[in-house]
């Protein structure tokens, strides 16, 4: 019995949509050369996404945001395996969860790329992406990180700490060829756990002078 084919186009455009975004930026791509490199037709662009920019905003929601979960749930289920956890366990989780977590390599590759252009020039997307991932993620080490801390400390300055935090955590993340060849050692298993100490220390110090600020 013959097996049913199965059409995965919708996912190929997707596929090649991604690269071609993240290598090219959204004004330098069109469709005829995303359909192309999927080896579709235009209607099927119209069929399944129905415009350029929707193809662009679902390459976010499908591609980006599915790789922030995963990193966010490996960051939940590292901080569940550990009771109560205090700040430098809370951030190692974190640094962990990005440095040595679930993406491969490729992923990374995309994932950095796709954001560098959205930031040099910012669509409607970024405002997803803001209010879908970086204020709840903020938010949440917020909520982890806080009960740790004096009553009287300066919320607008932690808020910054912790958005510093992050920055410096996807620092290290995303431009690991620079990271490596700065420090001239390879991005391996024992660099990255240097890396991981290097932030948690790091961001220890700053929030113990946070502290100390009258």
């Amino acid at each position: 019995m013959t097996q049913p084919t199965i059409d995965n186009t919708r996912d190929r455009i997707l596929d090649q949509a991604e690269r071609l975004f993240a290598a090219k930026g959204f004004e330098a791509v069109s469709i005829r050369e995303i359909t192309g490199a999927a080896e579709s037709n235009l209607a099927a662009v119209n069929y399944h996404f129905g415009n350029k920019m929707n193809l662009y905003f679902e390459v976010f929601r499908e591609r980006w945001l599915e790789r922030t979960r995963r990193v966010r749930e490996n960051f939940a289920s590292k901080l569940a395996a550990v009771p109560n956890p205090d700040i430098r366990q809370i951030i190692d989780a974190m640094a962990q969860a990005f440095l040595d977590g679930p993406l491969s390599d490729e992923e990374r590759h995309y994932h950095v790329q796709l954001m560098q252009r959205e930031l040099s020039q910012p669509s409607d997307v970024l405002r997803m992406v803001v209010e879908e991932v970086m204020k709840p993620y903020q938010q949440q080490l917020y909520g982890l990180i806080r009960p740790n801390l004096p009553s009287n400390i300066n919320e607008e300055r932690l808020r910054l700490s912790i958005l510093g935090i992050l920055g410096m955590t996807l620092y290290f993340t995303f431009a690991q060829p620079a990271v490596a060849m700065v420090m001239d050692r390879e991005y391996n298993a024992d660099f990255k756990s240097a890396l991981i100490e290097h932030i948690s220390s790091f961001a220890l110090k700053g929030l113990n002078a946070l502290m100390e600020e009258k």
